[in-house]
């Protein structure tokens, strides 16, 4: 799947409210969005629909299926008979009462590549704050849909550190997908009930998630263990002929400790906290990127922090410091 953002009569299909988690690339509104602005504003007001295969010759594809975009005729990708579309629709209105009724506030929507994937990302009240200092992360929920058959409906938490506009990879049960997942089979609408009733479950979540932090941030590290830990985290390749590459990330990470954004705040500073943050900041902001053009670079950074490889390294961060923790 292509990862840089749709593009269509030359403008992306994306809306943002302020700086996260790019700086201008899309619509702007001035405001969080409701539902209906989102999808508007994000230029997602477009349908698929599954059609037959045929070959050149005209026969038919038995038990296959292309996913069609509507307005632009563009195939998304080939899909199962029993692969039910959830259209653009559907997932803002079933985001829209799992947040709150038609009450949901979304800081950015967009599509990547024709359309194969979209997003919504809409942020819950309140904060996370650790104890006696003003580090501050936002609750925040990621939804993603796939239009090519790669993925499921997904819902998951995506909290977001308010001073660095790190997005963290965080499971409170030692999976890296915490979160709701819907098939695209099946009865659909029953699955949607139930996932907003498992939902409900997203206040205790960040509740414990505080707690966990907190915790993180009252172990310091010292040099010797931080460096341990940035090691499992960037682990060499045993098949690679040289670690260059790799111990220049892991270089990046303990800068990153050292100076990076937010880590030098009293109660931060040295701790497994900070550490976890080092990987995020590089993940987010300094990682390099595929692409010749700023946008594709931008874009390509946001799919992979959210749903690629950036995502599991920095899931791999958050399981390696609660393993740290737990021997404290």
């Amino acid at each position: 799947m292509a990862h840089n953002l749709a593009i269509q009569d030359d403008k992306a299909e994306m809306f943002y409210v302020g700086e996260r988690p790019w700086h201008g690339l899309g619509t702007e509104l001035d405001h969080p969005a409701t539902a209906a602005e989102a999808i508007e504003a994000a230029g997602l007001n477009w349908q698929v629909e599954p059609r037959e295969l045929v070959t050149k010759a005209g026969d038919e594809v038995e038990n296959h299926r292309a996913i069609i975009r509507l307005d632009t005729h563009a195939c998304l990708g080939v899909v199962g008979p029993g692969y039910i579309p959830i259209q653009n629709r559907e997932a803002f209105a079933f985001f829209d009462t799992v947040v709150g009724g038609g009450r949901a506030h979304y800081h950015t929507a967009g599509a990547l590549g024709s359309g194969e994937r979209i997003w919504m990302l809409a942020k819950l009240p309140g904060d996370v704050v650790i104890d006696g200092t003003d580090d501050v992360t936002e609750k925040f929920l990621l939804l993603s849909n796939s239009h090519d058959g790669s993925s499921s409906l997904r819902l998951f938490f995506t909290p977001v550190r308010v001073v660095c506009q790190n997005t963290l990879n965080v499971a409170l049960n030692g999976s890296a997908q915490q979160g709701i997942s819907i098939r695209h089979t099946g009865d659909i609408a029953t699955k949607v009930t139930e996932s907003q009733r498992a939902l409900g479950l997203a206040v205790r979540y960040y509740d414990d998630l505080e707690d966990l932090i907190n915790r993180l941030a009252r172990i310091p590290l010292r040099q010797r263990d931080l460096g341990e830990y940035f090691l499992r985290v960037m682990p060499d390749r045993e098949e690679s002929e040289s670690h260059t590459r790799t111990e220049n990330i892991r270089h990046a990470m303990l800068r990153n400790f050292e100076d990076g954004r937010g880590n030098d705040l009293p109660g931060i500073r040295g701790t497994l906290w900070a550490a976890v943050n080092a990987v995020t900041e590089f993940v987010d902001h300094q990682r390099s990127t595929r692409g010749t053009r700023d946008v594709e670079r931008r874009s390509n950074r946001l799919a992979s922090q959210w749903f690629g490889s950036g995502a599991r390294l920095k899931a791999r961060a958050w399981e390696e410091a609660l393993a740290v923790a737990a021997n404290n």
